[in-house]
């Protein structure tokens, strides 16, 4: 409601308004109050769009405030966040030998490091089987001191760039080998490998025995020799290149891992997959290492122990579910 005003002035003589005729009194009431109210409602068109332009200033100044002071006190890293930096970047110009547990973390622009926790996952299972029958596909450098932490025992690594990897690696001792290997599938035919695992019976765990002649388009047929031959205690799959469509993928890397450790009759045989948080990595394992051989996990790791088989002639399912 309009605040109100005398109809008068108090210089306007009393007996001058008196003296009106009550028509046009009347008349010039109901004209006040139309003219007021018409200039109430454009006062209101125009406060609201000003109250709006002050909030959103009062808005865009507070954001700003708390920019300036977030960005003047950066919150300081913890003093073993600092080591392990310095540690990472003097690594990626040296690499030494050692002959202790630690696995070097060295920064590589063209794979995905592990991380402190990972590496520390991978030596402890390892360290509880060493020595050990020890199968890695793929050669990061983090990978350098696997051979040193399975002293005693035979570490094999199958790398898709084995000469330009080995060359930035540590001296590898004795009872370890590089092979350099070449993959015969795409990442972007995944699911239609996948598809021709399941419809076809050549690929079924029975064909373990007979990886080499093997008809499944998954099995790896031209390993060296003694990887065949050989009864693997663990196995390690962080390759080949998975992260592009264009890349070899790890279908066959895990496939050719299961069917080995299954190969180890009536022992055990942890099988580490590495990048489980990308999709092929993810089915593939489901698929042929199986859930209910998943005894652990860290980060973008999984862990399965596979119980070798003496027979297979009779197994047609990778899995009980």
């Amino acid at each position: 409601m309009p605040p109100y005003h005398p109809l008068c002035s108090p210089l306007t003589p009393i007996l001058s308004s008196l003296s009106k005729n009550p028509r046009q009194v009347r008349h010039s009431h109901q004209k006040y109050y139309k003219t007021e109210g018409k200039m109430s409602f454009l006062n209101k068109k125009k406060i609201i769009p000003l109250l709006v332009f002050v909030l959103s200033c009062a808005s865009v100044f507070r954001l700003l405030k708390i920019t300036i002071i977030t960005s003047s006190s950066p919150t300081q890293p913890s003093p073993a966040l600092k080591a392990a930096h310095h540690k990472n970047v003097t690594q990626s110009h040296q690499v030494q030998a050692q002959g202790n547990t630690n696995i070097h973390s060295i920064s590589n622009a063209n794979s995905r490091n592990l991380t402190e926790k990972e590496q520390r996952f991978v030596v402890d299972v390892i360290s509880q089987r060493s020595p050990c029958n020890l199968l890695v596909f793929g050669l990061e450098e983090e990978y350098s001191n696997l051979a040193s932490l399975n002293a005693g025992g035979i570490t094999v690594f199958l790398e898709e760039h084995a000469p330009e990897k080995v060359s930035n690696t540590t001296k590898m001792p004795n009872g370890t080998s590089v092979y350099k290997l070449e993959y015969p599938t795409v990442a972007r035919d995944a699911f239609h490998l996948l598809k021709h695992a399941r419809d076809n019976k050549h690929c079924s765990p029975s064909s373990a025995n007979f990886l080499q002649k093997s008809r499944c388009k998954l099995a790896l047929k031209s390993l060296p020799t003694e990887v065949y031959k050989l009864k693997w205690d663990v196995l390690v799959v962080d390759g080949p290149c998975g992260h592009r469509p264009e890349c070899p993928g790890r279908m066959t890397s895990i496939y050719t891992a299961s069917l080995l450790a299954r190969k180890n009759n009536g022992n055990t045989t942890n099988v580490l997959v590495h990048d489980i948080d990308r999709m092929i990595e993810k089915w593939f394992s489901w698929e042929f290492l199986c859930e209910e051989n998943l005894i652990s996990s860290k980060g973008s790791f999984w862990n399965f122990l596979i119980t070798g088989e003496a027979n297979y002639s009779d197994s047609t399912k990778f899995c009980s579910g």
